[in-house]
């Protein structure tokens, strides 16, 4: 099979479209790849990486109240379109997948007006503008919670699929996470994590609840702190304790996540859709802080899911402090039937076949378009 995969801007569109990738070469050895993107947005970087056929066009997104970029973006919106038709007659895709960010946008909508299939995927629990939008002309949209299926009905067929993600990490292996950190197997670890990039409330929380941390209780406090933040924030943590000790790890950024959740016992994150896939792969309880500058408060809405569940304690950022942090993890990490508890809630939340259930309908589109041909 022939699949364009498109979208970018976070890590949160662009992993997603991977995992597909990755399931199809797995389940059809002589399946071929280009990936549309955007020239300034993350995919730029991480496909090429990732081994995949990469090629990009010039868009950005809308802003939320009037202004002349928008009428820019609007053309450069068109152009997209042009050149997105232009790859795809040259590639003659059977179809064309769609993960989210405004990169999607003039892809999926050449590919419709070409008369390829095409399928949009939505990880959030809150529908993004682009995907929408493009829902009108989309074949198939899969989307990542049970229950938002009726978020779509200008399209005549979804189907709910869960998030692609969670497949890469179902399988990681749970010793290389513990041996890439240098943390003894069957060590309790919890792992507080801002997103790729960090975030400083969270960083802020993590520096004043050192003084909270008491030693020998056997955890490992891993940190993640972002790039940006990493030498500040490790400055700070070995003040506050004297030095460094063996249950507390600083580190900038982390390239082998799905091995490191595999060997983590609780999370302290965001609530970006793609890593809330991860966490219930594997059956990871979480205290979940959503980030509150995004889109329509989706990150909210993507914790509550968890937290309605009985997986996820929510933790906003308003009434976020050291303490807070502590408490919370302490109240799930300090009891066993607590922790036990959530983690088989965590668990059932989860799609581990989710990519594999995505290359099924993709198949299925591809099929109806030789039907029809």
């Amino acid at each position: 099979m022939r699949i364009v995969l498109s979208g970018g801007g976070t890590g949160g569109h662009i992993y997603p479209a991977v995992a597909v990738a990755r399931q199809l070469e797995a389940e059809e050895s002589d399946s071929a790849f280009l990936y549309i993107g955007g020239s300034r947005g993350l995919e730029s970087k991480l496909v090429p990486q990732e081994k995949l056929p990469f090629k990009s066009i010039d868009i950005t997104g809308f802003r939320r109240k009037l202004s002349i970029d928008n009428v820019k973006t609007v053309m450069r919106f068109l152009k997209g379109v042009k050149a997105s038709k232009i790859m795809l007659k040259e590639f003659k895709p059977d179809v064309v997948i769609g993960t989210g960010g405004y990169v999607c946008g003039p892809v999926v909508y050449a590919a419709s007006r070409l008369g390829i299939p095409t399928l949009i995927h939505e990880q959030n629990a809150v529908p993004g503008l682009t995907n929408r939008f493009l829902s009108r002309y989309a074949d198939t949209v899969a989307v990542s919670f049970e229950g938002m299926e009726s978020a779509f009905p200008a399209c005549k067929h979804v189907i709910y699929t869960g998030n692609p993600r969670a497949t890469t990490v179902a399988t990681a292996s749970p010793q290389k996470g513990f041996a890439s950190l240098g943390i003894p197997e069957g060590s309790t670890i919890v792992l507080i994590v801002g997103g790729s990039g960090g975030a400083k409330a969270i960083n802020n929380a993590m520096i004043e609840m050192i003084p909270f941390l008491g030693k020998g209780k056997g955890v490992h406090y891993v940190y993640v702190t972002g790039e940006a933040y990493f030498e500040a924030t490790r400055k700070e943590v070995s003040l506050k304790l004297g030095g460094l000790p063996n249950w507390i790890h600083v580190l900038p950024y982390i390239h082998n996540m799905p091995e490191v959740l595999a060997c983590t016992s609780l999370i302290v994150n965001r609530a970006g859709a793609s890593f809330l896939a991860e966490i219930t792969a594997l059956g990871i309880p979480s205290v979940l802080i959503p980030s509150p500058n995004v889109t329509n408060n989706h990150q909210e809405v993507n914790a509550r899911q968890l937290e309605g569940s009985g997986a996820a304690v929510v933790l906003l950022e308003k009434d976020l402090s050291g303490q807070a942090m502590f408490e919370a993890i302490q109240q799930i990490i300090g009891v066993e039937a607590v922790h036990r508890k959530m983690s088989v809630a965590s668990l059932g939340l989860g799609k581990r076949d989710s990519a594999a259930v995505v290359v099924n309908e993709l198949r299925r589109l591809a099929g109806k378009k030789k039907k029809n041909s």
